[in-house]
């Protein structure tokens, strides 16, 4: 026989990999759920409409937010530092946010059928999510840059080291 395994042992399989709990605790892993969700029932409006050329940005912001919740869940952003992620979070949110509300206003003003207008509808509240996911981020971000300016990297000389001219 087996013996059971103890409390504090890691479970097998994914969920030794992924501890979306503590995720879905924080602010940010709300808002990615969120934006997640919302981009997926947007997209699901576009293609049951007549304006299904809006399809794809809805498509990509689902993928991209469903990535980051799992690279966040995963640690990944811990893991892999060649990227800086707050800054690239933010410019996803940004990005996010300008496309939902140009083509919310374009689904709802251009076109008549209702998943048009519930696309819209939807890409107004994602465009309300983004935005307070990209404000949230780019106080991150201040406090992430503040931190690197604050201690010069190590392996770099400054500019005055560099130099070899000793004028002023």
């Amino acid at each position: 026989m087996e013996q059971p395994e103890a409390e504090g042992a890691a479970e097998p399989g994914l969920r030794a990999l992924l501890s979306p709990h503590d995720l879905l605790r924080s602010r940010k892993g709300q808002l990615l759920l969120a934006e997640s969700v919302l981009s997926f029932i947007i997209f699901i409006c576009y293609i049951a409409s007549s304006a299904a050329s809006f399809m794809m940005a809805p498509l990509l912001e689902f993928l991209l937010a469903l990535f980051l919740f799992f690279a966040y869940a995963s640690k990944l952003n811990e893991k892999f530092k060649g990227l800086y992620w707050p800054l690239s979070d933010f410019l996803r949110c940004v990005t996010a946010a300008i496309i939902y509300f140009a083509i919310s206003i374009a689904a709802v003003s251009k076109y008549s059928d209702g998943a048009s207008k519930a696309a819209g509808v939807f890409g107004f509240i994602a465009t309300i999510v983004y935005a307070i996911d990209f404000y949230v981020t780019f106080n991150d971000l201040v406090t992430f840059l503040k931190q690197g300016t604050s201690s010069p990297p190590e392996g770099r000389k400054s500019d005055d080291e560099d130099s070899d001219s000793n004028s002023d």
